[in-house]
């Protein structure tokens, strides 16, 4: 079989699934050598409209997150007709096939991998995005262990209308909420409503609900409960059961409100935290079909006054009440469609020949939405709408999408002079050829300021084509280092900043029994007289004597987290923040832990706590 080779760059080498609207291969990326997922929409909705808008709806949503639950998305683009997305290649198997082996999960670790979907989900939702899809087909298990969620072909972002024509056949109706089992709107609770389902699924080993046909499971969803999980599974813990159950409450509001929240309910199952757990707030169950209240009961036994005989024909009133109900339908069908005619639909224009930026106002002044795709092309100049979809005089309904195919401008093209250019000048310039400024190096530099572009690969004049680096080295000027030794540690700072560079917040230690050097720099990094580039971080290494150190105690306040947290703690006066304590710390540890801040000088500081390098909170602290 000859090679394929998407976009000159990605090599297919097999098909590993197949989905409603695309195609995924496993491919080798020629620049990289690393092995890649490419996505690849079905050719037969290349031109369908609604389908191209799904496939950049997902490329919008992946392009939004980061994370490590999450498999990413790498690279984005068109070859001819085929639009393609480039994931991160997650070497393993889905969790439905990992169920299908083992028949159920045990507890513990069926607990562990709900609480990293909700932390993809958690990082999802901060994002505006909800998932919409959430089973055990789309949850990826590497074979290192890692969990990556998949699949955001039907995500929504969380402030746009959340259904379309057709999304109401999209997703598995096992795992759907009631809410989209009624096509109704989804928020956050949704995707938790199916995080239980699956949770469900692999404590016990099946779905909770099944039937012989999607209408009668999703009717399931809607009205019926759950049988307990301890029936197939008697081991699982009863806190564990709540979790999931709670999750899958028929009513939103009773379920937990976000991924956060309940993976911090699982926890706390785990570790048998039972009495900081939520209680379940249950929803009564209507009463049976048929079942008459006893006051209605009494009302009609004590009706008198009419015999038999007296009695309206009973054929009469059928007949009656049908005949009412065709009007009243009727007049609700008429009604819906004079909605649907006028009031909610629109009537697609050309927008072929207009900039970008018009069409996409053109477009959402009718009350539809603009899906910008971007291609090459060879003579129309970049930034200008070459073809639509659907096209002009097409009636939508208002909140439908219309795709906008967009010129990048040639591929091949002659790269233009920046150097001598500041780094925001360059950049601008490269931007109307598409292409991208990298910088890969600052260099001291006397005669040229900093900022400014040195050198530039590849050089002016070199043929490139669209969304090609151009990789720059800038001027970062000129700075001497002063000489600090046996200086004060603020006397040092004061010098440093003054020659236009900075401090190293990580201060260096070395223990002395001399008194008179407490507090003293001993040496430094870069030496004294160096040249540098402005901006340079100076290294100091300062003496103390330990029985001269002032010292307190504090106890810190982790966050809740499902993998290490990465610590550190600063100390502030009027000469500056400098780092006095770092460490990790591992999910399981204490939330709470006391550490020691020590200095070289006894008084009154501010110290600032930082996790994973991110200012979380500052207090008032003395050392004494």
């Amino acid at each position: 079989m000859r090679e394929k080779i998407l976009a000159g760059r990605y090599v297919l080498v097999e098909q590993i699934g197949i989905g409603g609207m695309a195609i995924v291969y496993r491919a080798i990326d020629r620049n990289t050598g690393h092995s890649v997922a490419v996505k690849v929409l079905k050719p037969e909705f290349n031109r369908d409209a609604e389908f191209v808008s799904r496939f950049q709806r997902e490329a919008e949503a992946a392009s939004k997150m980061t994370h490590h639950n999450i498999v990413n998305l790498l690279d984005v683009g068109m070859d001819g007709e085929n639009r393609y997305l480039i994931m991160e290649y997650v070497k393993g198997k889905t969790l439905k096939e990992v169920i299908q082996e083992k028949g159920r999960i045990s507890a513990p670790v069926a607990v562990q991998i709900t609480i990293r979907i909700l932390s993809a989900l958690q990082h999802a939702h901060q994002n505006g995005i909800i998932h919409r899809d959430i089973k055990p087909q789309n949850i990826l298990v590497h074979a290192d262990g890692h969990i990556k969620v998949a699949d955001f072909g039907i995500a929504r972002m969380a402030n746009s209308s959340t259904l379309t024509r057709g999304d109401s056949v999209m997703g598995s109706v096992h795992y759907f909420s009631p809410e989209q089992a009624q096509g109704q709107g989804t928020d956050v609770t949704s995707d938790l409503y199916s995080v239980g389902v699956t949770l469900y699924e692999m404590l016990t080993g099946r779905v909770p609900f099944d039937g012989d046909s999607p209408v009668a499971i999703a009717m399931q969803h809607v009205h019926a409960v759950p049988e307990n999980i301890r029936k197939f599974a008697p081991e699982v813990p009863e806190a564990i059961c709540h979790v999931c159950l709670k999750a899958m409450e028929k009513n939103p509001q009773y379920r937990y409100h976000s991924a956060r929240e309940m993976a911090s309910e699982l926890r706390m199952a785990l570790e048998g935290r039972v009495s900081d757990m939520q209680p379940r707030l249950v929803e009564h169950m209507p009463a049976p079909q048929g079942q008459t209240a006893p006051s209605r009961q009494t009302a009609v036994r004590q009706t008198t006054g009419r015999s038999r005989s007296q009695k309206p024909n009973t054929k009469v009133w059928i007949m009656t009440a049908i005949v009412a109900l065709v009007v009243v339908y009727g007049i609700y069908v008429g009604t819906m469609a004079i909605y649907e005619k006028v009031v909610n639909s629109a009537t697609v224009d050309d927008y072929v020949g207009l900039d970008v930026g018009s069409a996409q106002k053109a477009v959402s002044r009718i009350g539809l939405k603009a899906e910008v795709v971007e291609i090459n092309h060879p003579s129309i100049t970049a930034g200008t709408v070459i073809m639509q979809a659907p096209q002009e005089d097409t009636t939508l309904r208002k909140g439908d999408a219309v795709v906008l195919t967009v010129s990048k401008g040639p591929a091949s093209q002659s790269v233009p002079r920046i150097v001598n250019m500041t780094i925001q000048d360059a950049a601008a310039t490269l931007k109307p050829y598409g292409l991208t400024l990298t910088v890969v190096e600052r260099v001291v530099s006397k005669t040229q300021a900093a900022d400014f572009v040195i050198s530039q690969y590849p050089e002016e004049g070199s043929v490139c084509q669209s969304g090609d680096i151009i990789q720059v080295t800038v001027s970062g000027g000129v700075a001497y280092v002063p000489r600090t030794t046996g200086k004060t540690l603020g006397e040092a700072r004061d010098l440093i900043l003054a020659a236009g560079l900075s401090v190293n917040a990580s201060i260096q230690y070395i223990e002395t029994t001399e008194p008179s050097l407490h507090g003293l720099v001993a040496s430094q990094s870069p030496a004294a007289d160096t040249q540098v580039i402005q901006g340079t971080s100076v290294t100091l290494t300062v003496c103390r004597v330990p029985a001269m150190l002032a010292r307190a105690e504090i106890s810190l306040d982790l966050p809740q987290s499902d993998s290490l947290t990465s610590v550190r703690v600063t100390l502030s006066d009027e000469g500056g923040e400098y780092t006095v304590y770092q460490s990790d710390f591992p999910a399981n540890a204490s939330r709470h832990p006391v550490v020691e801040l020590v200095a070289n000088d006894a008084g009154s500081y501010t110290y600032r706590v930082y996790f994973n390098n991110v200012f979380a909170y500052q207090q008032q602290v003395t050392l004494e």
